[in-house]
């Protein structure tokens, strides 16, 4: 997308310029810490000035006071040399520094040193000055010299800047990023919430905005093509319940009726239980839809949950499941009080798909539990039996395709799937979670997981 790689180019860009000037201050810095040095090592005391100072100065009864100050101040001897190497004038003469040279002699010291001290020479009227500076003041090499101070300072002046500049372009780095990933980072969220089906209302100023609007402009299609998807299956549901009505009244009729043949009976009632499977999937998915499409309201109290869960056994006891299946409630002594911000309604279907789930895939028998355990945080809900379980496989393609179209008989009798998925979409409805365990003949478990309110411990 062109606004988003002019908006990286942008940065990019900044960081080139902060590189840029980086540099330049690093140049600028570097002339001021040695420029400070040289001048003060290669100012009116510089060799080559004060040569020339002290030559123009110097006459048969000396050099001036002034000179000679500067000469002291400076720590820098002097003396010079007649035709024969002979010392006729010197100030501040070390006693190790001889005054008597040969023409070898004074080809050696006039490039380098003498007596460890570098000397600066130059030819006069009057013969050759000499003059001496400190010693570790100045390191000769052929034809140039250097201030040993500013050599002992470039590797520590290396090292502090470099040291700053990997400072300054990981600050710079880490600023960039972070405000990157801050511009970017709501688009990134509402481009992950668009693709769970999720509206999203993204609202950015500046260079990203064309984006943001692409992504709102997406979410209102989105939008009116679930509204719509929505809006049909309600359509249908309401369609199909009425003749779906009538079929099961009359075939309950017809079942009911003492004068029809045994095989009538026997297939009018296959018909209204049929019928009666086919009612619940239109409402299973009608339901399923509006909770996918947030468009089912969740009528929400603060509810106990021990007192729902012991009166949703009660209520399937005696609504009769069977002798071949068993309920158990157990709740800790923690979770008697615990109450949570719910929809009683939808929790009980919720906990009774997974109960009926149990059943449906159970059909020899199974013992059936239900608990209830809570932590300082949240609340759990587990529905599990001991019967058949499933293999690894089976329980990853449920995890993965939470509705799915299963035969279980010779007479089609649909297990549609969709009862696992609405336990889903309820718990997420109400900010839970869910997790199932199972294996071959060691049962099915499933584990509903809600924040417990703040405050109620």
């Amino acid at each position: 997308m062109k606004v988003f790689g002019k908006y990286i180019s942008k940065y990019l860009l900044s960081f080139f310029v902060f590189a840029l000037i980086l540099l330049l201050v690093n140049i600028l810095a570097f002339a001021l810490t040695f420029g400070g040095i040289v001048f003060r090592e290669y100012g009116s005391a510089s060799p080559a000035n004060m040569l020339e100072a002290v030559a123009d100065d110097l006459s048969a009864s000396g050099i001036s006071e002034e000179r000679l100050q500067e000469l002291n101040r400076n720590q820098i001897w002097a003396m010079l040399l007649d035709a024969g190497g002979r010392c006729i004038w010197e100030v501040s003469l070390p006693e190790e520094i001889p005054t008597q040279y040969t023409i070898q002699d004074v080809a050696v010291f006039s490039k380098g040193y003498l007596q460890d001290y570098p000397v600066f020479v130059r030819n006069i009227d009057n013969g050759l000055l000499v003059l001496g500076y400190p010693k570790d003041s100045f390191m000769k090499l052929t034809g140039n010299y250097f201030p040993i101070r500013a050599i002992r300072i470039f590797p520590l002046f290396v090292t502090g800047i470099l040291a700053i500049d990997i400072l300054l372009l990981f600050l710079v780095y880490y600023f960039s990023k972070q405000k990157i990933a801050k511009n970017t980072e709501p688009i990134m969220a509402s481009i992950k919430t668009l693709s769970t089906g999720k509206p999203v209302d993204l609202s950015i100023r500046g260079e990203l905005s064309e984006i943001a609007d692409s992504v709102n402009q997406a979410s209102q299609v989105l939008s009116r093509q679930n509204q719509a998807r929505a809006n049909w299956i309600s359509g249908v549901s309401h369609d199909i319940r009425t003749p779906l009505s009538m079929i099961m009244g009359y075939a309950q009729r017809i079942a009911g009726d003492h004068g029809a043949t045994g095989n009538i009976q026997q297939e009018a009632e296959i018909i209204r239980a049929q019928s009666a499977k086919i009612k619940d999937l239109v409402q299973d998915l009608n339901l399923v839809s509006q909770l996918e499409y947030e468009m089912q309201p969740l009528h929400k109290e603060l509810v106990r949950l021990s007192k729902l869960l012991r009166s949703y056994a009660a209520d399937l006891l005696n609504a009769g499941i069977g002798e071949k299946y068993s309920v158990e409630v157990e709740i800790s002594s923690e979770a008697e009080t615990t109450v949570i911000d719910c929809d009683a309604r939808l929790l009980s279907r919720a906990i009774g798909n997974l109960v009926q789930n149990s059943i449906n895939h159970n059909p020899q028998g199974c013992d059936i539990f239900l608990s209830l355990v809570c932590s300082l945080e949240d609340v759990s809900i587990t529905v599990a039996d001991n019967g058949v379980g499933m293999s690894a496989k089976k329980l990853r393609e449920l995890e993965e395709k939470p509705h799915y179209m299963e035969s279980i008989d010779e007479r089609l009798d649909l297990r549609h799937g969709l009862g696992l998925l609405l336990v889903r979409q309820i718990v997420e409805a109400h900010g839970g979670t869910m997790k199932i365990e199972s294996a071959p003949q060691s049962g099915y478990k499933t584990i509903l997981i809600f924040q417990r309110p703040h405050g109620r411990r």
